[in-house]
């Protein structure tokens, strides 16, 4: 595997990795915003019980961005050790 390759590994592997990050910050404050202006209305309790109506999933968001995570991570490896081995 010639280097070049390697570092195109190299970079695509970093790209997921910060876009990994990205996307779990956003569901994180998502979700911190939903549970937020649910407590600001202190009588509404059926929007929690009964999650109507649908909105976006923050939990979708966090579990991408777990998962981009791990593929940046393995993508960094992968082409570190190639890169190595090219040497």
């Amino acid at each position: 595997m010639l280097v070049r390759d390697c570092l195109i590994l190299i970079g695509v592997g970093g790209l997921m990795l910060v876009i990994g990050i990205l996307v779990y910050t956003w569901g994180k404050r998502e979700e911190e915003s939903y549970y937020r202006e649910i407590a600001k209305r202190p009588g509404d309790a059926r929007e929690f019980m009964e999650r109507w109506p649908p909105r976006q999933q923050p939990g979708a968001l966090k579990l991408g961005g777990v998962i981009a995570i791990a593929l940046g991570g393995v993508l960094l490896a992968t082409g570190g050790v190639f890169c190595l081995l090219a040497l």
